[in-house]
């Protein structure tokens, strides 16, 4: 049915080809009707004249986004402005649409997001929001490339789970053959686990979970996230140069393969530099309270503090993307490493246009520091029993984070809403389609 995608296609082919897509446009003068054919690869002309019996009659049949198959001569010389003119031999419809469509995705007339994913797979038919997704493909694309070249191993951990990484917070609750279970918010412990089995560097790229009641245009209740852990580090450092050299290699890919779709939707991207910024605790309170926004001693930044540190950065260091670390230990959970004889953990933020991608930093991993610091938090050891015995036979010091690829995606190409970001989003009102 195919022999090639449109964006293949090259002024004066040899031979014979076949293109599938849908109809984006159709245009009769004289003579001569003119069919605007789109696949996920661009957009192509179709001339069929009026002396060429069945293929114009079946020409004259073809609707807005009807999906068809054409075969026939690309051009030498194209009249078409979209560049690439086919002359067809035959043309077969696939499928019908009904018209009118239940949305425009020619971009004349504006459709509220709630509609526009409502008809979801209608919507990704508009080439800017097709490039949105090409755009994360080559962003993951370009991180996993870093990870294998790095001697990092993919894994895949358990999206259901017996207990809580966190004690138990923001968890969807599962049925799992009479037994409560959960739908995972990070696959962080199990990582951990890993480590201790010696497999030294990881990345596992899935999905995960939150039931947090956010109407937010930044959060999501079901996300991917990129989640990498490595063993043998001396402290957090070793950990944020890997996420930096990671976020840079994903942008990188984007760079060098999307141009298209980056000059479509308007962004102008470039590979950050290295190394990002770090600001550290407690100094960031300080910082905070120059620019007018005093947080208490101990206690965790809130939205307005992350994009106060955000233009504070960019001024300074002319950056987007920066580090917060060493976190107050009492907001952060039980596995993170606490500075000896400080209130302050090893754990890490990385904050990119103003918005939080992840957290992460050095893990525990000594068995007696996991055990007190689970009694710390007042959580019930017996919940993490499954965790914690693993660490009495050994493991090394390693760290990790996991960076949400919606939010990174966001956050690149500067979109105002993180549904756009990912096919069929999740939201506490939104499970359909």
């Amino acid at each position: 049915m195919r022999s090639h995608y449109i964006g293949d296609l090259r002024p004066g082919m040899s031979g014979e080809v076949k293109i599938a897509g849908w109809v984006d446009r159709v245009k009769d003068v004289g003579k001569f009707r003119f069919i605007w054919l789109r696949d996920r690869s661009g957009l192509c002309q179709v001339t069929v004249q009026r002396d060429q019996g069945e293929v114009y009659e079946m020409a004259l049949r073809l609707g807005l986004h009807d999906f068809i198959a054409v075969s026939g001569i690309v051009l030498e010389k194209p009249i078409a402005k979209v560049g690439v003119e086919i002359k067809p031999t035959s043309i077969m419809i696939l499928s019908k649409s009904d018209s009118p469509l239940p949305l425009d995705v020619s971009g004349l007339v504006k459709s509220g997001l709630s509609t526009r994913l409502d008809w979801r797979p209608i919507d990704l038919r508009d080439p800017r929001n097709m490039a949105i997704l090409k755009i994360q493909a080559a962003l993951v694309r370009g991180m996993q490339r870093y990870l294998d070249s790095n001697g990092f191993i993919q894994v895949f951990t358990p999206c259901l789970i017996g207990a809580g990484s966190e004690g138990g917070a923001e968890l969807f609750e599962v049925d799992y053959f009479g037994r409560r279970a959960y739908l995972r918010q990070d696959p962080q412990l199990h990582r951990q686990l890993l480590m201790v089995a010696g497999l030294d560097r990881i990345y596992d790229l899935g999905p995960s979970w939150r039931a947090e009641p956010s109407h937010t245009p930044r959060h999501l209740c079901e996300y991917r996230s990129c989640a990498v852990e490595l063993s043998f580090i001396e402290n957090e450092r070793n950990v944020m140069m890997v996420e930096e050299e990671l976020v840079a290699a994903g942008i990188k890919e984007v760079v060098e393969t999307c141009k298209s779709e980056l000059n479509l939707l308007g962004v102008e991207l470039e590979v950050p530099k290295r190394p990002f910024p770090v600001l550290e605790f407690p100094k960031v309170y300080e910082i905070l309270e120059d620019l007018g926004k005093r947080i208490p001693w101990g206690e965790d930044l809130d939205r307005e503090a992350e994009k106060l540190l955000a233009e504070y950065v960019k001024e300074n260091y002319d950056h987007d993307f920066f580090f917060i670390n060493k976190f107050p230990y009492r907001v952060k959970p039980f596995y993170v490493m606490k500075e000896d004889g400080t209130e302050w953990a090893r754990s890490t933020d990385l904050i990119g246009g103003g918005l939080e991608l992840s957290s992460g930093g050095q893990r525990e991993h000594r068995y007696e520091r996991i055990i007190q610091q689970i009694g710390e938090k007042g959580l019930n050891l017996e919940d993490f029993k499954w965790f914690t015995e693993h660490f009495r036979y050994g493991a090394p010091p390693h760290g990790g984070f996991a960076i949400g690829i919606e939010r990174l995606t966001m956050v690149i190409l500067r979109l105002e809403n993180i549904r756009e970001a990912t096919p069929f989003p999740r939201t506490p009102e939104r499970l359909l389609p």
